[in-house]
């Protein structure tokens, strides 16, 4: 059977945002704008959690739910050219970067309409024109991937930037490891971007990590900063300056932002009835949620309306992602192969 194109016909996307039919990169610059994502992405994790218990998404998700700040505080100090890689919790960096969230809906759904025709799935959602390199189900990997952007970006000399997030389960992880051996050795204008939510799974960080994130990054004599990453303002502030200074040539940042995943690793927790939180630990960092410090900046009223337009778009979002139809079975090959591709000069066929 022919390949296709993987990029282009699997709708990875083009570097026209307009063939891709979004607007760019999402606006991030006013607190307003701030606090709008992180209720679009709070809502849109929302509605994908109804729709697995629905069964409308089959295989689960993982949910961001508490996370949003880390997201929108760090694409707000993107330009429209940086690139990012995400995680297998990914839906809230590819909405804070500029996802069509009907078409991420859609993806999460399996169908054609989805950003990456249904064959993505949660997990891998990407979109080129936005510099969404992919997000990642294996634990560490997006950061070889953002590191070989940075590289490229370098050896262009067009000032872009790559960031890679990642949990704090990748913090043992020799990928990791490597790829921030190679950012220092070559100064590559890259931020590694570590959601320390407290757990892997299930697993508690503090009994799985000897010494520190930050300290990872140190060994190597990159730059690191521990973060609030409950707070929106100061995840931009910090991250602000990380890629001011990738841009300018300094070199690579590491961001550790302090977190917390109010749902569980995974939708089948649920199922699973799996009890390594307490309550009270859960509440405890409940109070500390993104979204009313956000909303209290603006003030009630602003927020209210703000509240009501993403319900407004959510709400479209859903009515087009049930619209889509299911891929047809006869095409499931598709995309899998490339054809006409030309090998490297002294590659063997």
């Amino acid at each position: 059977m022919a390949g296709h194109p993987v990029t282009a016909a699997a709708g990875a996307g083009t570097d026209d945002p307009a063939a891709r039919g979004g607007t760019g990169t999402a606006p991030l610059g006013t607190p307003a704008q701030r606090y709008r994502m992180l209720r679009l992405i709070r809502g849109f994790e929302e509605l994908a959690l109804g729709l697995v218990k629905s069964g409308v998404i089959t295989g689960g998700i993982h949910p961001y739910i508490g996370q949003e700040a880390v997201a929108v505080g760090v694409c707000a100090a993107l330009g429209p050219g940086d690139r990012l890689t995400s995680t297998h919790r990914g839906h809230g960096h590819v909405l804070a970067r500029g996802v069509d969230p009907r078409r991420l809906l859609a993806e999460l759904a399996g169908r054609v309409d989805g950003l990456n025709r249904g064959r993505g799935g949660s997990m891998h959602a990407a979109d080129l024109s936005l510099g969404i390199l992919g997000a990642n189900g294996i634990v560490g990997a997006g950061a070889p991937i953002a590191v070989g952007a940075a590289w490229a970006a370098r050896r262009a000399g067009d000032g872009r930037v790559a960031v890679s997030f990642f949990g704090d389960g990748a913090l043992n992880q020799g990928v990791l490891l490597e790829s921030l051996n190679l950012a220092a050795m070559w100064r590559l204008p890259v931020v590694f971007v570590c959601e320390n939510n407290g757990y892997a799974t299930t697993l508690p960080a503090a009994t799985a990590v000897a010494g520190t994130a930050v300290g990872r990054a140190a060994a190597f004599g990159i730059p690191a900063v521990t973060v609030d990453g409950m707070d929106t303002e100061a995840v931009r502030a910090a991250a602000e300056e990380a890629v001011a200074r990738a841009r300018s040539g300094g070199g690579p940042g590491f961001l550790e932002c302090r977190t917390y995943r109010f749902e569980g690793h995974h939708t089948m927790e649920r199922r699973m009835k799996l009890r390594y939180r307490t309550p009270e630990e859960v509440d405890e960092w409940r109070a500390r949620d993104p979204l009313p410090r956000a909303a209290a900046a603006i003030g009630a009223a602003r927020a209210a309306e703000l509240d009501a337009a993403v319900a407004t778009d959510l709400a479209e979002a859903e009515r087009f992602a049930l619209a889509s139809e299911l891929p047809d079975p006869e095409g499931a090959l598709d995309y899998l192969y490339a054809d006409g591709r030309l090998p490297r000069a002294g590659a063997t066929l």
